[in-house]
């Protein structure tokens, strides 16, 4: 939830101080188009939308490389329920992208946004039926602390899911919406990820050379898959 305050810098993109093990993906994203990480094949309108931006905060792990993530409250207008990138729309005060995408997360998670090194921002993605054009921003969680739902009114949990947990094939699957789109999905931590934040996942953990194979044929509608998700969770916690 935005709220009104003074305007601050933005910190300055710095892919120079990228850890070793993110350097594939920062050069993977160099000559990267919109139409290879969105879900959407639609370009962003040349005026107009609603300008948003997400966190992409890879941090370290007990279990390796995680990326920070947010499931949103089941009552929002837009998204209700969807697990995403902790991010929102961008406020007056906000310097650009990259603040929008710091102020959201430490307003969605508690993250301490001195500790995020911005490193690079992705090409504009748009998704029609909220008609958002979002910046998406890769930062490396240089220093992370504790996270939690903020406000449980916007946030219903908030998770660190390892790298390799996403990379996983028997964690990825396609999903069916019943409006006739497909595209990959990810059952991890209890939760369902797909989406606009389902196919960059996707795309991000194939230009940082983590992705393995996995079979894009096995298709669950969406209904069916947000159960499964749930189940396997509950199976895997109760061994």
């Amino acid at each position: 939830m935005s709220t009104a305050r003074d305007s601050r810098p933005s910190p300055a993109l710095r892919p120079d101080l990228a850890p070793d093990w993110l350097r594939p993906l920062l050069a993977g994203t160099r000559t990267l188009r919109p139409g290879q990480i969105g879900t959407q094949r639609i370009p962003p309108p040349v005026s107009g939308g609603r300008r948003a931006a997400v966190l992409i905060a890879f941090g370290e792990g007990q279990h390796g490389p995680d990326l920070l993530l947010v499931e949103r409250a089941a009552t929002l207008r837009d998204h209700a329920g969807q697990v995403a990138f902790p991010g929102g729309s961008a406020d007056p005060q906000d310097a650009d992208a990259v603040a929008t995408a710091l102020r959201e997360a430490e307003e969605e998670t508690g993250l301490d946004p001195s500790g995020v090194v911005p490193l690079v921002q992705l090409p504009d993605l748009y998704i029609p039926r909220s008609r958002f054009v979002v910046s998406p921003v890769v930062g490396h969680w240089a220093r992370p602390v504790a996270v939690r739902a903020v406000d449980p009114g916007e946030t219903a949990s908030v998770v660190r899911v390892p790298v390799e947990e996403l990379a996983d094939p028997a964690n990825r699957f396609s999903v069916a919406h019943p409006s006739g789109y497909t595209g990959p999905a990810f059952a991890v931590s209890g939760l369902l990820v797909w989406g606009f934040t389902g196919g960059l996942l996707s795309a991000l953990l194939d230009l940082g050379g983590w992705a393995r194979p996995w079979d894009a044929a096995v298709v669950r509608p969406l209904d069916e898959a947000w159960s499964w998700a749930r189940r396997v969770h509950q199976e895997v916690d109760g061994r």
